[in-house]
C-alpha cells in the first residue's frame, strides 16, 4: 500500500481531486509540480496522479481513461482510481462526465449536477467488499450517491463563475464502450433518468466505501439516441468544447472556495 505523499499532506483539512473523463483528459490551467505513480492493493490506477495547484489552491488531477485515452469504461480500474486518491491525500473528488441528454433541458454544451443514479452495469469490480477472510462486509449507504454538501459547493462556484447550471436529474450509468440503441433510451426514460454516462458506478459506490466526498459535473455532449437529429459523434464534437470550458471555470471557483471538512 502507497503511503501519501509528504507535499500533499502538509495541507489542511479537504484536498480537491479531479477525475477527468472524455474531453478533459488533462486540466487546462493545472499548473502540475509533479506526476505521482501509485500502487494500491487493487493494482495500478488508470494513471499517474498529477499533482499541482489552479490559482494557487491544491489540487490532484487523474484521467479515468489513462494517458492517451485508451482505457474503455468497462475497463478502468476504478477501485485502484478512488484508493489511490484517498492515499495521496484526497477527500473530496468531482468527477467530470460526458453524457448523452435525455431531459429536454440538458441540451447539449450544458453542464448538470446529477443527484441521484440507476446502475445498468455488469461485470465490473465495485466493491472493496470482495469477500476477503479478514475483511468486514460493508454495507455502504448510496441513499446521497452525490454528496449533497460537494454538490452545493459546486453549484455556488458555477454561480460565481458566472456559469448555467442546467438542473439535477438522474444519472443512468450503462456499460460501454458502445453508444445506447433507441430502444435502450426509451427505458431510461422510463425509468426517469435525464442523462447517460459510461463510468458513474462503481464510483459513486466506492467513494462512499471509501468516506470520500463525490459529486459529478455531467457535461451534455449530445442527445442520446433517439432524441435528437443528425449524427451523435458531429454533435459530440461540437457540443463538448463549451461544455468543457464551462467545467474548467467551475473547478477554478470551486478552489478558490478554499478546502473544508469533508463531513457533507
Amino acid at each position: 500500500m502507497s503511503s501519501p505523499n509528504p507535499t500533499l499532506t502538509s495541507h489542511p483539512a479537504t484536498l480537491t481531486a479531479v477525475i477527468g473523463g472524455t474531453g478533459m483528459n488533462q486540466w487546462p490551467g493545472l499548473e502540475i509540480h509533479s506526476s505521482l505513480a501509485m500502487q494500491t492493493p487493487y493494482g495500478e490506477p488508470s494513471a499517474p496522479l498529477a499533482i499541482g495547484q489552479i490559482g494557487g489552491h491544491p489540487a490532484l488531477f487523474l484521467a479515468r481513461h489513462g494517458e492517451g485515452h485508451k482505457i474503455p469504461p468497462h475497463r478502468i480500474n476504478y477501485r485502484a482510481n478512488l484508493w489511490a486518491l484517498r492515499e495521496a491525500g484526497a477527500r473530496e473528488v468531482v468527477a467530470i462526465a460526458a453524457v448523452g441528454a435525455m431531459a429536454e433541458w440538458f441540451a447539449p454544451g450544458e453542464i448538470a449536477l446529477p443527484a441521484d443514479l440507476i446502475d445498468y452495469t455488469w461485470g465490473r469490480e465495485h466493491t472493496y467488499s470482495d469477500g476477503a477472510p479478514d475483511a468486514e462486509v460493508h454495507h455502504v449507504e448510496l441513499t446521497h450517491p452525490y454528496t449533497p454538501a460537494l454538490r452545493g459547493r459546486i453549484a455556488s462556484a458555477a454561480r460565481q463563475a458566472g456559469v448555467r447550471i442546467g438542473g439535477a436529474g438522474v444519472m443512468a450509468v450503462s456499460q460501454g464502450p458502445r453508444l445506447e440503441t433507441p430502444a435502450e433510451i426509451t427505458r431510461m426514460c422510463r425509468d426517469g433518468c435525464d442523462m447517460v454516462g459510461m463510468t458513474g458506478m462503481p464510483e459513486a459506490a466506492l467513494a462512499a466505501e471509501l468516506g470520500v466526498s463525490y459529486a459529478c459535473i455531467a457535461v451534455s455532449v449530445n442527445w442520446a439516441a433517439g432524441i435528437g437529429s443528425g449524427g451523435i459523434h458531429d454533435e459530440i464534437r461540437q457540443s463538448i468544447e463549451r461544455g468543457m470550458a464551462k467545467v474548467q471555470a467551475t473547478l477554478a471557483r470551486l478552489l478558490a472556495q478554499g478546502p473544508v471538512d469533508a463531513t457533507g
